[in-house]
Formats: structure tokens, C-alpha cells, sequence
């Protein structure tokens, strides 16, 4: 009997247990450890910062389910990996050994790198969290009292998932023309990225023609080339950079609510294991998702090293959405169960990405396959179908999550038209 031990509970730690016990039955021992003792489903995040949405809508316990399932769940922080002996030191000073090790933490928030921001300075806000995003909309209930004013929506350098960014700009002007009042507030966008529509991927499609044209019609003005160096009360310091990477203007961008996404690194417990991670802390993975040192330790999703697509000005990293997460997953699943059959990894992988970003009343979707150029395909729709479906999409991975599965027949049969596999 082997024991796995899935370290993170979110959109990849959730499906690569269930997967686990799905796929290598009950012989085999799977402990699921977190620092939360609830799931959160992260992309619903814009809706709670505007008030569309409630803790209770998009959270769960997570024990109750994962007990159904014979998975045994531990709610406490990791402190310490020893890869060497294959064994975690938890919150208070337990040890918990294991046989396979999948790190699936998602990042931390390096909010430190630029001075002044984050929510726990005060001075600008965050959507990552489901408690980041509650306090997002008390500002925001406070400036619709205030009744007018300015609000900063964007991500600072290094940043990497910019979809909620720009989820959460065109959300806020859908929620102020339904209230009667977006012509009191003036919404502008920074970041880091070339150009609208970069989302940290080199562009979709045409999605830097669309939501340009979709921020005009909208009358949100943006700045490009952002390197954000210190926020302030209301204040922001921005240089704004030219194609060469030289400063060309600094912008003082002056707000009232400012939602900045930050850049991410990993967790204290990765970074300090040596040979695992790069200098920021992702973990170093193979083409089976497999630690090239430790070769017990997979990894997938947010936490995992991954090349910028290409170089920019302004340093930004490539996003990892979560069909392309749930591909790593499966792929791990896959190649544990060859291990434990005394074979070798042989599965990989698609990382193809499907992507709806709700702006409100209306959406956009887009489909990367692979989500790393060169594609196969690519491309870039708009319509007020992404809207409902984005809706409808959390309701569906809310209930897998809750009944305890990864990819239902239907899912994978539907998709598999469409030609969208999770393995290459």
C-alpha cells in the first residue's frame, strides 16, 4: 500500500484526490492536507467583490467529502518539506510521511514587491482570496455611499493571471449601470502587459482587437507597459515603458479603490527545499509533471515552473488556467499509477486551455490549444452566451467538487468532439 499525500485543496488538489482514488482504488492510502479547512471555487471572485456573490455561494467544508471518498483530510498549514526523507512538518509540529508527494498550493501572494500595496498595507485591494475579495467590496460599498470617484483596476510586474483583472474592470461598469451611476465613477486599468489582451499568453486570437474596442465602448482608459513602484493612500506610482524597456512617462495614478492583482511566488514551504523550485519558488517539473530531483514529487497547477511565453518590457509571467491545471492532474494520476505497477511515466499533459471571462451583462471565451504557443488552435469569441455559461460553469465544477469527481463520461466525451483532450 502506498501512501499519497496531495498538498492543496483548490482547483487542482480537489480533482488530482478524487482522481486518485477514482483511478487507483482503495489499496492505496491519500491524505489531502491544507492550510483552510474549506474549498473555495477562486474564478467566482470578481462576482464577490461587487456583491453578486456570498462566501456561502462558492465555499464548501471540505472534509465531509473527501471522508465519502476515503480520503483522509488534514486542515493545517505546511511548515517544512523534507524531500530527502519524504516526510512534511505540519502546523504544530506534526510529521506526516508519505510514499508520493503532489504539491498543488497554488501560490503565494508577493505582495511585498511593491511597496505599499496589498491589503494588508491598506492601501489597494486583491480578488485572490475569497476573504481578499469580501474586503474588495466593503471599499467598494463605501465609494458607492461616497457616491463618486476613480477606480484603478489592473496587476502589478511580474504578475501572471490577468483574466480577473480584466473580469473585475468590466464587472464593476456592468454593476454601476445597473445602479444609475457609471457616469459618477471613471474606472482605468494598469498593467504590466505590452498591450490589452496579452493576458501573459503573446494575445488569443484577436483578443487584443476585442477588448480594446470592448474597454472604449466601455470608457475604461488603460495604461500599457505599467511598472507599478509604490502605492499610497490614493495614490499610485507608476513608470510607464516603451517597446525598448526604457522609462517614456510616470504616470501619479490617483484612486479612490484600487484593485491590484499581484505578482505570485511559491510558498515559504517550496522555496526553502533545495533543488525544487527556481528563484521564485515554482516547482521544477518535467515533461510528466515529475520533479526532475525528487522523483517522488509531482506537481500541478499555479505553483509550477513555467518560461514567460515571451519577454516583455514589463516582466510578466504565463497563466495557468484551470482546464490546462486539470490536465497536469491527470496526467500525475496516470503516471503515479505506472510507478506503482513498477513502470515508468509516460503521460503528458495536453495543457489546453479553455477560458470564459464573464464582463457582467456580456462575456468573452477563448480556447488555446495548447495554451503555449505554437497552437493548434486559437481563438477568441465574444457574446452574452460566455456570460451564462461562465455562470453555469461554477454551478457544474462546484457540484464535481462537492460529489467527488474529476472529469464526468459526459465532460470528457463533449469535450473529446470538440477535440479537446486533457492527455497528449
Amino acid at each position: 500500500m502506498a501512501h499519497i499525500v496531495v498538498l492543496g485543496a483548490g482547483t487542482g488538489g480537489m480533482p488530482a484526490a478524487y482522481e486518485l482514488r477514482s483511478k487507483l482504488g482503495r489499496e492505496h492510502q491519500i491524505t489531502v492536507v491544507n492550510e483552510h479547512a474549506y474549498f473555495q471555487f477562486v474564478p467566482s471572485n470578481p462576482w464577490v467583490a461587487v456583491g453578486w456573490r456570498e462566501r456561502g455561494d462558492i465555499t464548501f467544508d471540505i472534509a465531509p467529502r473527501l471522508e465519502r471518498k476515503n480520503i483522509d483530510f488534514i486542515a493545517k498549514r505546511c511548515e517544512k518539506i523534507d524531500a530527502e526523507s519524504s516526510r512534511l512538518e505540519l502546523a504544530g509540529g506534526d510529521i506526516l510521511t508519505y510514499d508520493f508527494l503532489i504539491i498543488a498550493t497554488g501560490p503565494r501572494l508577493a505582495f511585498e514587491e511593491v511597496e505599499g500595496s496589498g491589503p494588508n498595507a491598506g492601501n489597494s485591494h486583491s480578488i485572490c482570496t475569497v476573504e481578499h475579495a469580501e474586503s474588495t467590496y466593503a471599499a467598494y460599498r463605501k465609494l458607492l455611499e461616497k457616491g463618486g470617484g476613480t477606480i484603478v483596476v489592473g496587476a502589478m510586474p511580474y504578475a501572471s493571471c490577468f483574466g480577473p483583472a480584466y473580469e473585475f474592470a468590466f464587472i464593476v461598469d456592468a454593476d454601476l449601470r445597473k445602479r444609475g451611476i457609471r457616469d459618477k465613477i471613471r474606472i482605468r486599468f494598469v498593467t504590466p502587459e505590452p498591450y490589452i489582451g496579452h493576458l501573459g499568453l503573446g494575445g488569443v486570437g484577436d483578443s487584443k482587437g476585442m477588448l480594446e474596442s470592448e474597454m472604449r465602448d466601455r470608457d475604461i482608459d488603460w495604461v500599457t507597459n505599467a511598472r507599478t513602484s509604490r502605492v499610497e493612500a490614493g495614490k499610485m506610482l507608476v513608470e510607464q515603458l516603451g517597446e525598448d524597456g526604457q522609462k517614456s512617462t510616470d504616470h501619479e495614478v490617483k484612486f479612490d479603490l484600487a484593485m491590484m492583482l499581484p505578482a505570485f511566488k511559491g510558498v515559504d514551504a517550496l522555496m526553502n527545499v533545495p533543488k525544487l523550485c527556481n528563484p521564485r519558488g515554482f516547482v521544477l517539473t518535467d515533461e510528466f509533471q515529475r520533479n526532475p530531483t525528487y522523483r517522488n514529487i509531482y506537481s500541478a497547477g499555479v505553483c509550477i515552473a513555467i518560461p514567460p511565453v515571451e519577454a516583455t518590457p514589463v516582466p510578466t509571467g504565463t497563466p495557468k488556467t484551470g482546464y490546462m491545471i486539470e490536465s497536469m492532474v491527470t496526467a500525475i494520476v496516470r503516471n503515479i499509477g505506472n510507478e506503482l505497477r513498477g513502470e515508468l511515466p509516460d503521460q503528458k499533459g495536453t495543457w489546453n486551455a479553455i477560458c470564459l471571462a464573464d464582463m457582467g451583462d456580456t462575456g468573452a471565451a477563448f480556447v488555446a490549444l495548447p495554451q503555449i504557443p505554437p497552437r493548434q488552435v486559437a481563438w477568441f469569441k465574444k457574446g452574452k452566451w460566455v456570460h451564462m455559461a461562465k455562470i453555469a460553469f461554477e454551478k457544474y465544477f462546484l457540484r464535481k467538487m462537492k460529489k467527488g469527481t474529476s472529469e464526468p463520461v459526459y465532460e470528457k466525451y463533449i469535450l473529446s468532439l470538440l477535440g479537446i483532450n486533457r492527455l497528449r
